[in-house]
């Protein structure tokens, strides 16, 4: 998922036991553009691994793998942009136009492609996000909540409790998908406690080394757990009683799945290039690559292109993974955001009332 910065420079490192950190250029750090960017790839590629008829032990391996982090780390680096936020009055209004809005038009734009592609009554139920859109208002509520992480004392085990209640709860009402706001928002307390320090800790030599095992446990991990366990712990969706398990069962899941999540999150980010690169200007788009995405995904199920025989070899598996990762780099480039720009990042100061007199 895409990571809606606020800040793109952060407060000066400091705090928790770790060292500053050596002053940094200027400007947007490649770094987090690229790793958005690779990000973007993976989440595109898990959408498109979905659809496929039979997919197969390997690739059921490979998706959960990917479904471990891929969420975790943009949320972890959303909340790590979201440390200086203060909700002044632009800030906030700041956090309507780039998330609440941008939700608003594509929950039309998702329900009339749904009515023009074959459900002529499918409903616009805004409290009900249509499937990839439940992040723009998770976000909306995070940063709502950013002072709050910001005072409390042990930040982060308190949101894994908040999350662990939501997994051991299923009665909790699909309005704005709340499970996965709830389950979710550890990773982003855990982004808003961590310092650029942090960060160089995972992009040493040594921790690119320590990861290739790492991944490879993880691997055969989720290769032996397919067949066993179901990928919906994944989603954050549903409580444990909803997935065939007894509710106490979902806090141990939790913390289990929290520090899967934050261990492969730095293996991920131990092996993203640190230098600008021809990937670090689309980071910057990935909003527009996870917003859109969506269309060229349903419309392929729409049309049963995931039906063709050829998707159910290896090689076509392979194909179905390039083509999504073309398709996402294609939407996060710069023409696809000027076009877009109006909705997706809209200004909007017409609609402000003019500041009152001093």
């Amino acid at each position: 998922m895409p990571s809606v910065t606020s800040d793109p420079q952060g407060p000066a490192a400091a705090g928790a036991g770790v060292p500053a950190s050596a002053p940094r250029r200027p400007g947007r750090d490649p770094f987090f553009d690229n790793a958005k960017y690779l990000a973007i790839v993976l989440v595109a590629m898990g959408h498109s691994w979905e659809p496929l008829p039979g997919s197969g032990r390997v690739v059921e391996t490979l998706y959960t793998f990917v479904y471990t982090f891929h969420m975790p780390v943009f949320i972890m680096i959303a909340g790590y942009f979201s440390r200086g936020l203060e909700l002044t009055s632009d800030r906030v209004w700041r956090l309507v136009t780039s998330l609440v809005v941008p939700y608003a038009v594509f929950e039309v734009a998702y329900t009339l492609f749904e009515r023009l592609t074959g459900a002529p009554g499918f409903p616009l139920s805004p409290l009900t996000p249509y499937w990839l859109l439940w992040f723009l208002p998770a976000l909306f509520l995070w940063r709502l909540t950013t002072p709050f992480w910001q005072t409390v004392r042990w930040p982060v085990a308190v949101s894994l409790v908040i999350a662990a209640m939501g997994a051991v709860t299923s009665n909790i009402g699909g309005d704005l998908q709340l499970q996965r706001i709830l389950q979710f928002l550890p990773f982003y307390v855990l982004g808003l406690q961590l310092r650029p320090a942090h960060f160089d800790l995972v992009r040493t030599r040594a921790a690119r080394i320590a990861s290739v095992p790492v991944c490879l446990v993880a691997l055969a991990a989720a290769y032996w757990a397919v067949p066993r366990t179901t990928t919906s712990w994944f989603f954050r969706r549903y409580g444990a009683e909803q997935l065939g398990s007894p509710a106490w069962v979902g806090a141990p899941v939790t913390l289990l799945l929290f520090l899967c999540a934050v261990v492969l999150s730095a293996c991920f980010l131990a092996w993203v290039p640190k230098r600008e690169m021809w990937m670090t200007a689309l980071g910057a788009g990935t909003l527009y690559g996870y917003l859109l995405h969506g269309f060229v995904i349903k419309a392929a199920v729409k049309w049963d292109l995931f039906q063709a025989g050829l998707f159910s070899t290896p090689a076509g598996r392979v194909l179905v993974s390039l083509v999504a990762a073309a398709v996402v780099t294609a939407l996060c480039t710069a023409p696809v955001r000027r076009v877009l720009r109006p909705v997706v990042e809209p200004r909007l100061g017409w609609a402000r009332s003019p500041r009152p007199a001093p």
